[in-house]
């Protein structure tokens, strides 16, 4: 990776120590200040360690929870290094790690909390900048989330991808292979001893999902954005690259320090755009469109479903990456990177955004070449004409659903057939794989209560699983639809997102068995062949489920969040009057 030195004094000249934020804590002849100054010599440190030096947070997603960043304990440490060589005092701070491995009921409930840690984790210390360490699903949306809202400075460093899988000679994939290999074990043609084999080989080293599933995509997005170093989402884990990329992203938090360089001063509307395109190009995963319509609010910018389906419409698939493609993450570094492929899109992109360093996006990649083009498309031969993810409308979705038709079976693209139901999870791992179970390959599956209340976390049940008969019968694939999301590493053609979700009273309460429900991707609708006057009908039959928390965070979500459509942020932290710095006294 070429090292860019930012150039911030075309933007504005660099400040005066005594300007410096911490000086608030540190540099007055107060009382406050004098305990403020004590303390930190309790920490082992001397006046000059921080008089006249910028204060770098060092915001720590570590945990023995969260495999996908099992390295950051040292990866911090590098970054340390580099805010050190650019003269600056780090300060590590541990935040709520968000493992997508093990967080229940789904990590996807904490998001919103991990956001407001960082948001005040920054706004109650005395930081002048700070680096975001994150990588898995969640922590990459929740930490740039929190830092639009208190808008400091901020450097992102990702975790980077974890090396291939590999099973007796064949490439694995995580989470796509996962569910490949389930249904044939299911279905009768895995054994067990084959089974563990894939457990072992499957996650080989740190580092977050190697298909192009939510951390990958969101990683991607954040570089896209301008919080990253050019090329650094590619980087795997295990490379030293990537060691010498968080070295400079520490050094670079410093000159943003020095230079009051904020999210506010290159986050634009256009960003977004360039974010949602660089989505499609990808083959990227559902769930982006979740977290960039609560990133963007939080930087008071409305972001709604219909930019996604538009721009997608115009945007070539370009990455042949699992779950939509063939290749893995390293593949896809190898190849160029996302330097490589933004340069490849070429005027798709606004490429005059300003990013972290200082430079714009065009100035970014402009000498990045694709040196695998089966791995990178070039625009003459995509691997598809248009983006991988579709925004749909119709009577059972209102506020709109998404589908990623670019993993699904092409010819389950348009179909109709009758809904089997399931009114929530546990009903829907109760029976189905009851041999007696109504079901055809025609069928379409339903499950209710998945959504952000109603789950409650809006889980990743959307690729719901096939009734073990079918498998047995030769079955792939089935139309299936919920409010829930999926893993960005899922396929099929799953129906995600459908708003209002069923526990609000939703029309997909509403569906029983039988009902007709038409999916049709090429005109964008998805319809319940049912009267209205019938769904008047047992709408007002319908009552709402009971709540799940009556205390707690669990509450508080319940009461606050929003709807797919609009990001499942909490409705009192949406972009609003800047909250006032902490007083000192």
């Amino acid at each position: 990776m070429t090292e860019h030195l930012s150039p911030f004094s075309q933007h504005r000249p660099k400040r005066s120590a005594d300007s410096l934020r911490s000086a608030r804590w540190f540099g007055r002849d107060e009382l406050r200040s004098f305990g403020h100054r004590s303390r930190a010599k309790q920490l082992g440190l001397d006046r000059d360690d921080w008089e006249g030096k910028p204060v770098i947070g060092i915001l720590n997603t570590w945990s023995d929870l969260n495999t996908c960043h099992m390295h950051f304990r040292v990866l911090a440490e590098q970054i340390k290094r580099g805010i050190l060589k650019a003269g600056g005092l780090p300060m590590e701070i541990p935040v709520m790690s968000v493992g997508e491995s093990f967080t229940k009921p789904t990590s996807m409930l904490y998001r919103n909390f991990l956001a407001m840690e960082t948001e005040e984790s920054l706004r109650s210390n005395p930081l002048d900048a700070a680096v975001l360490m994150g990588g898995c699903d969640k922590t990459t949306p929740a930490l740039l989330m929190g830092a639009l809202s208190m808008n400091l400075p901020v450097v992102y460093v990702p975790a980077g991808p974890m090396l291939k899988g590999n099973w007796r000679g064949e490439t694995l994939g995580s989470g796509s292979d996962v569910w490949k290999y389930w249904d044939e074990k299911r279905a009768g043609n895995l054994s067990d001893e084959a089974w563990c084999e894939i457990e072992d080989g499957i996650a080989r080293s740190p580092g977050h999902c190697m298909t192009m599933g939510t951390a990958s995509t969101m990683t991607a997005l954040a570089e896209t954005l301008g919080f990253s170093l050019p090329g650094a989402s590619s980087i795997p884990a295990s490379d030293s690259a990537h060691i010498r990329m968080a070295v400079r992203s520490g050094k670079l938090a410093v000159d943003c320090a020095w230079h009051d360089w904020k999210p506010s001063d290159f986050i634009t509307r256009e960003s977004f755009e360039n974010a949602i395109t660089v989505d499609m190009a990808i083959g990227g995963s559902t769930n982006a469109i979740v977290h960039l319509i609560a990133v963007a609010g939080r930087a008071g910018l409305p972001l709604p479903l219909d930019d996604f389906d538009a721009i997608s419409r115009k945007t070539p698939h370009l990455a042949d990456l699992r779950p939509a493609g063939k290749y893995l993450m390293e593949d896809f570094y190898f190849a160029g990177g996302l330097p490589a492929l933004l340069n490849a899109m070429g005027d798709l992109l606004h490429r005059d955004c300003l990013t972290v360093n200082g430079r714009t996006l065009g100035e970014n990649f402009k000498d990045a070449a694709i040196h695998n083009e089966k791995v990178i498309r070039p625009r003459a031969n995509p691997v598809a004409e248009s983006g991988g993810t579709a925004v749909l409308r119709g009577n059972l979705c209102p506020d709109g659903a998404v589908i990623k038709h670019a993993a699904a079976d092409p010819e389950l693209l348009t179909h109709t057939g009758p809904a089997l139901v399931f009114e929530d999870y546990p009903d829907l791992k109760a029976r189905l794989d009851d041999p007696d179970l109504p079901v055809t390959p025609d069928s379409i599956l339903v499950l209710k209560n998945a959504g952000p209340k109603g789950a409650p976390g809006m889980p990743e049940w959307g690729m719901l699983p096939l009734p073990k008969k079918l498998l047995e019968a030769g079955v792939r694939d089935m139309v299936r639809l919920s409010d829930a999301r999926m893993s960005g590493t899922s396929y099929g053609t799953c129906v995600l997102h459908i708003a209002p979700e069923s526990a609000l009273g939703g029309p997909l309460a509403l569906v029983r068995d039988g009902d007709r429900i038409t999916l049709d991707v090429p005109n964008r609708t998805l319809t319940l062949e049912v009267s209205d006057d019938e769904l008047a009908a047992r709408r007002a039959a319908w009552s709402p489920p009971a709540p799940h928390y009556a205390r707690g965070y669990g509450k508080l979500y319940l009461d606050h969040v929003t709807q797919a459509h609009e990001g499942c942020d909490f409705d009192f932290l949406h972009h609003g009057p800047p909250t006032p710095e902490p007083a000192i006294f």
